[in-house]
């Protein structure tokens, strides 16, 4: 399993190697105290594995300190390297091949004392092998296979500093420019540069398109030049020969292949590769002489005979291995899946004959460095669900082995599916039309989402056949997390590549051999026509109801005979050659969403009905989502709790007046808002509640008030509250037995409720969080994920905007609506490019995308496309040939595309899709009527639709050319939807270190959070989006805690990631920057910090442009540190804008206005004009005064500062007067012009990015934590005899210092 992937593991060890050495758990010394252990295990919320003897142990088990051994290699002198004992000898493999100087061996064996260690061996398990042992590095003789492993290895190092794989998208590289504004690593740059006075060398003024109310939105700067990417040549050509394989005799020499070497002082060599290394032969281009060249240099390593033939080599490949090594890690290991890049240089194509090998031989069928060919995905995605799991140690294995292979599976699926689409993969039906072809590739299964067979013909045809594949890979999603074991589901990724879509996925191991019909043992073939049911998926199912919150129920089958099943009748159990039980088509997992879905005499809820439902969608598979179903049922607990209090209360009122006809309240139970506060005492009885409904039910009296408070709120037990959905209710061809028939009432009311639920509760909450900035969406990406994290589905888009639109304080959310118009037109612009892109054949490709962005975003009225030249159409055109490209059809009608049709187009799909109505007819009418940017919409529809564009500057507003032309079209990547397996035990720590931190444990959540750190590494590898988080907390922590330089480095490491992992300009990146900016400020890196701030700058101005509430924050963070370097004319450029920024978004009265004001002032004030600072200081001061008071301390502080400045204003005076009065010999005062102090900078700096530092004496503390502690107990006595699921879980705070 883990022998997979050499070449990003080499990077991932020495990435690792500081932090993995000593996983040590909380306190790293090794004297566990107790109670940390307890406080764990109690934060890991009852694990639902149960069989944990103790947390002491399982800890333990990871922390075994690390030693150091001694390396010696060839012609090196012994070095030190520090290893851990669960690593296993490969390992250190990889750090030999990375270091500067071993890395150009890759055909060695280890010795310790002349024995050969095995490579898969734990270094714990070798014998002998102790603290300062020597390990031996031995050469070891070729062959074929090692041969072309050290190619590709010397052609990596070559590429190292190349960019062109990250702009390629390939082998998991992507772009980080962090490097390019900080100079290199941060660590040492602080004391490296500290020269004389830095304040002098400060040139602070930032480029003009980066000055508040610029209206330019360059493009270049998106990518600035690398300096150390201009590569040093090392080489001028290095392929295979021609003369390849040798002939037979040769072979018997010992030769292994020919390479030909061109080198830079233009000389050119043949070499062998023999058993016993390289060496130069004497074979030209046109005639073979394999005997050896004289002078020949047999040397092991193809390094050290370049380096003796040619000296240009020798110094660059020197120098380049420097460089190479004092990258950040970060920048250069491999992340878990593929970020592309949707612009790019042109890029110089040069000869590499790796690559070129690489696109011919093992991409196409086999991965080159598995034994046995092919991989077999299911065996191994179904074998690493297996692995065992019941202690820490096993966990983590088991859990970075699941994403280890889900992680490669979705790289070969994706390679796949793009073969697929181009044409280089035979169909396994090759005789039907090209829509209804199936595919198998390197064991994965590929289809194309087109209604083959209308199969979906009474779901939406072509429509649905689109949905089901993500439909289904939520279901597959949903299962995975629950992870019942005994219960397995395909690997699955969706891949939309050039207008089709694929899905991808494993193969069930015998299932090609036989019929549908007979293999399907549980579930339906024909959505509910025919239906069958098995004993032993019902038991497996019946394990994820509850969590996924389906309900087991009755269908009838054709003879009309009752069918138990426990999912919706589409999901298929299969059993396989291999005897696993496999659970498929999961597309209706969860249960229908009636808004979208018009059902002849049902009624929705007037809540739906007053916003227009039910609206016809395009197809009948649209779902709940489940983020949506958990907080229903999360909302009708509350409800369940709030009547069951209720009713306790008024019995207790009836005994105390001895009546008995109380009025029941049984019959309405949404108005339990209302009944709160007007209820005295409700707290204690919903206490009472609690306690009650973890009770048995022995007592009659509270058993009816148990039944009463589930009948109210849909609950399917009576004696327990527990809601859960029937998937097929509404399902047409479902039909269901008498018996049931109140049942499937219950359900159907159940489902018309929570349709209400999202439009009355979560679409209003979606919009205050907005208004109270707890939700702060900058781009398409995270509005949608802004959505989903709500349960709403994005097909709500056009009710939401049109709920912002209605809303009392639109104002305040012109940002939210602005990105919601903008992702509503992309989007509809990308369903019509999906159609467009289909009748393109591949050599029109460029041509067609650059004329569609025309249409899409340049003024130039008449686009007119560009029909691939002349001189390459073929004179005799036989049209015998059969179209083979999907879809087919006439090849050149794209080219008759205009603007003014795809922007009517654009308009009736917003109508027909999202239900929401744009009245413009052209790019320019939205831009202006919308306030929107065309680079934005660039953006936007390029990261959609997967197009790669030339970084260059378009001219999108010229009425005379088209912006686009096709050479400017570099590329067109898919969009790959996959699984994200989780790292469990990693993120309950992270959420326990969160409590911590909030409860104001510092230290304690900065040790959880730092083993959080472990276990993730442990799992994900070096690089992921949740690592990032934990870094970016952890920076938190360190800075607050004041240890300045290490979160600096820790948030290094987190911007390094989210540019890599997220994107460069994603707006997560941005936020690290500005966080990364203040920590650099606070260790006196001004200048880093100024460049920092300003690249987040543009980088929002790209994403969003400049009107939104986060660059207020921006604003006022460049605008204070430039304060501190006494720019003072350009720091109130910046603060104004945030001033007037702030007052648009929270209102002209909030507390965030007045601090506003009062960093304007103070600029004024060191600018001495005091009449300025007053009037801006006075207007924060009223402020303070009316929100929050004359005695509060800071309206106290502001009425302090309003006194020093008007005596300040009145010294100036009297000196002006003196001047005037005496002229040349007056007497003057020296007055006190400040410059402000960096401390107060950083005062301010720490202030506005919501940083407090709680000055509290120990005492203090002291008392804090025991009643935090005591307040647990309670808590977990009120806890423990509640189910796990409905415990409530401290809410973690979202927003900045949230979720990851």
């Amino acid at each position: 399993m883990q022998r997979c992937h050499r070449d990003s593991r080499a990077e991932l060890w020495a990435a690792l190697k500081p932090c993995c050495t000593h996983t040590a758990m909380v306190n790293g010394d090794g004297a566990h105290d107790h109670t940390e252990e307890a406080e764990s295990k109690q934060d890991r919320d009852g694990e639902a594995d149960g069989g944990e003897e103790s947390n002491e142990q399982e800890v333990i088990v990871i922390q075994d300190t690390g030693f150091t051994v001694k390396i010696q290699a060839p012609g090196t002198e012994p070095f030190d390297l520090q290893v851990s004992p669960q690593e296993m000898v490969q390992e250190i493999h990889q750090v030999l091949m990375d270091r500067e100087d071993t890395c150009h061996r890759t055909c060695f064996s280890l010795q310790l004392d002349g024995n050969v260690l095995d490579n898969f061996a734990e270094l714990k398990s070798i014998e002998g092998l102790q603290e300062g042992s020597l390990l031996k590095v031995v050469e070891e003789p070729y062959t074929v296979r090692e041969a072309r492993i050290h190619v590709r290895h010397i052609r990596d190092l070559l590429k190292s500093l190349d960019p062109s794989d990250a702009y390629n998208g390939v082998d998991c590289n992507s772009l980080s420019f962090l490097s390019i504004f900080t100079d290199g690593d941060l660590g040492d740059s602080g004391k490296r540069k500290k020269k004389g006075n830095e304040l002098e060398q400060i040139d602070c003024t930032p480029p003009e398109h980066i000055l508040p109310g610029s209206k330019e939105r360059p493009l270049v700067p998106l990518q600035p030049q690398n300096k150390d990417w201009k590569p040093m040549q090392c080489l001028k050509v290095l392929t295979m020969s021609g003369w390849n394989p040798p002939p037979g005799n040769r072979k018997m020499h010992g030769d292994l292949m020919y390479l030909y070497i061109v080198t830079v002082e233009e000389r050119h060599v043949s070499v062998t590769a023999s058993t016993r290394g390289f060496y130069l032969n004497q074979s030209t281009t046109y005639t073979f002489n394999p005997k050896p060249a004289n002078p020949s240099f047999l040397s092991h390593s193809l390094v050290e005979l370049l380096s003796q033939i040619s000296p240009a080599f020798k110094k660059n490949f020197t120098a380049l291995q420097k460089k190479r090594v004092q990258r950040h890690p970060f920048e250069r290991i491999a992340t878990p899946f593929q970020v592309y890049s949707w612009t790019a240089p042109q890029v110089d194509h040069a000869m590499d004959c790796v690559r070129a090998e690489d696109a011919y031989t093992s991409r196409l069928g086999y991965e080159e460095h598995i034994p046995g060919q092919t991989r077999d995905w299911n065996e191994e995605l179904q074998t690493t669900r297996e692995l065992p799991r019941k202690n820490l140690p096993e966990r983590l294995l088991r859990e970075r082995a699941i994403f280890k292979v889900h992680s490669d599976f979705a790289a070969a699926a994706t390679r796949g599916a793009m073969a697929v689409i181009d044409g280089n993969v035979m169909a396994i039906n090759p005789g039907e039309e090209t829509r209804m072809q199936m595919f198998i590739w390197n064991n994965i299964f590929f289809s194309l989402g087109f209604d083959v067979r209308d199969h979906y013909r009474e779901l939406g045809g072509d429509a649905a056949a689109h949905a089901a594949p993500t439909n289904d890979l939520n279901g597959v999603r949903a299962y995975g997390a629950v992870d019942v074991e005994g219960l397995y589901t395909l690997g699955t990724v969706v891949v939309d590549y050039r207008g089709y879509r694929v899905t991808a996925q494993s193969i069930i191991p015998g299932i090609l051999e036989r019929e549908q019909e007979q293999s399907v043992i549980y579930g339906s073939i024909d959505f509910g026509k025919t239906v069958v049911s098995h004993s032993k998926y019902l038991e497996l199912l019946d394990k994820t109801s509850r969590p996924l919150k389906v309900q087991r129920h009755n269908v009838l089958n054709e003879k009309n005979e009752t069918v138990e099943l426990c999912s919706s009748v589409e999901c298929k159990g299969i059993i396989g050659n291999d005897g696993r039980h496999y659970i498929l088509d999961l597309l209706r997992t969860f249960p229908p969403d009636l808004n979208f879905l018009p059902v002849e005499g049902e009624e929705l809820p007037p809540e739906s009905q007053r916003c227009g439902f039910p609206l016809q969608h395009r197809h009948r598979l649209a779902c709940l989502r489940q983020e949506l179903i958990e907080a229903f049922v999360e909302h009708r607990y509350l409800l369940f709790m709030k009547m069951a209090a209720l009713q306790l209360m008024q019995q207790k009122a009836n005994k105390d007046c001895n009546k008995t006809d109380a009025p029941a309240i049984t019959d309405s139970p949404l108005e339990g808002k209302e009944l709160e506060e007007s209820i005295p005492g409700l707290a204690q009885a919903k206490e009472l509640a609690e306690t009650l409904v973890a009770e048995d039910g022995s007592d009659p009296k509270s058993r009816e008030v148990v039944l009463n408070a589930c009948k109210a709120v849909g609950s399917i037990s009576n004696t327990s509250f527990d809601i859960r959905f029937n998937p097929d209710i509404f399902s047409p061809g479902v039909r269901f037995p008498d018996d049931s028939a109140e049942d499937v009432q219950k359900q159907k009311q159940l489902l018309k409720d929570t349709a209400a639920f999202l439009v009355s509760c979560q679409i209003p909450s979606l919009v205050k969080d907005c208004l109270d900035h707890s939700a702060l969406p900058m781009d398409g990406a995270t509005l949608t994920e802004a959505l989903h994290q709500r349960g709403i589905n994005i097909r709500y888009l056009g009710t939401v905007l049109e709920f912002v639109d209605k809303t009392p304080a639109k104002a305040q959310l012109e940002h939210f609506y602005r990105i919601g118009i903008s992702e509503l037109i992309t989007r509809c612009a990308k369903h019509i490019f999906k159609t467009y892109l289909q009748g393109v054949e591949l050599s029109a490709l460029s041509a067609a995308v650059s004329h569609f962005l025309n249409c899409f975003l340049s003024s130039f009225p008449d686009a007119v496309a560009h029909l691939p030249p002349d001189e390459l159409v073929s004179r005799r055109k036989s049209r015998k040939r059969r179209n083979r490209v999907p879809g087919g059809g006439d090849n050149t009608a794209w080219a008759s595309l205009t603007p003014s049709e795809l922007w009517k187009n654009i308009a009736s799909e917003a109508q027909s899709y999202y239900h929401f109505t744009i009245q413009c007819e052209s790019a320019d009418q939205v831009v202006e009527k919308y306030g929107l940017q065309k680079i934005t919409l660039l953006r936007e529809i390029s990261v959609k639709t997967g197009i790669q564009i030339l970084i260059k500057e378009y001219n999108f507003d010229s009425r005379h050319k088209p912006a686009f032309t096709e050479e400017d079209i570099l590329n067109i990547f898919p969009v790959v939807k996959h699984v994200n397996p989780k790292a469990s035990d990693a993120f309950h720590f992270f959420q326990s270190g969160q409590a911590k931190v909030q409860q104001g444990f510092l230290k304690e959540g900065c040790e959880l959070i730092n083993e959080a750190l472990n276990l993730f590494n442990n799992v994900y590898g070096a690089m992921h989006v949740e690592i990032c988080a934990c870094l970016r907390l952890l920076a938190r922590l360190n800075y607050i805690m004041g240890d300045h330089p290490e979160a600096l480095s820790n948030q290094q490491k987190a911007v390094l990631m989210s540019e890599r992992v997220l994107g460069i300009e994603h707006p997560n990146t941005i936020q690290e920057y500005m966080h990364l900016a203040l920590y650099c400020f606070a260790n006196g890196q001004l200048s880093t910090a100024l460049k920092l701030l300003y690249r987040a700058r543009y980088l929002m101005l790209v994403v969003c442009g400049e009107d939104h509430p986060e660059m207020a924050l921006l604003d006022s963070n460049i605008g204070l540190v430039l304060h501190g370097v006494m720019e003072y004319d350009l720091s109130l450029r910046f603060l104004e804008n945030a001033l007037s920024i702030n007052s648009k978004y929270h209102g002209p009265r909030s507390l965030k206005v007045a601090l506003s004001h009062h960093l304007v002032a103070r600029v004024y004030e060191s600018k001495a004009e005091f009449r300025s600072a007053l009037q801006h200081e006075k207007e924060g001061y009223t402020i303070y005064k009316n929100q929050m008071g004359e005695a509060h301390e800071k309206t106290k502080e502001s009425s302090e500062y309003l006194k020093y400045l008007t005596q300040q204003a009145v010294a100036l005076q009297r000196t002006m007067n003196e001047i005037y009065k005496n002229g040349s010999n007056a007497s003057i005062m020296p007055l006190k012009f400040t410059a402000p102090s960096m401390a107060s900078v950083l005062e301010q700096l720490n202030i506005i990015n919501g940083i407090i530092f709680i000055p509290l004496s120990q005492k203090d503390l002291e008392n804090l934590k025991a009643e935090v502690q005591r307040r647990q107990q309670l808590q977990d006595l009120g806890k423990s005899e509640e189910p796990v699921e409905d415990s409530p879980v401290l809410p973690a705070r979202r927003g900045r210092g949230g979720q990851p």
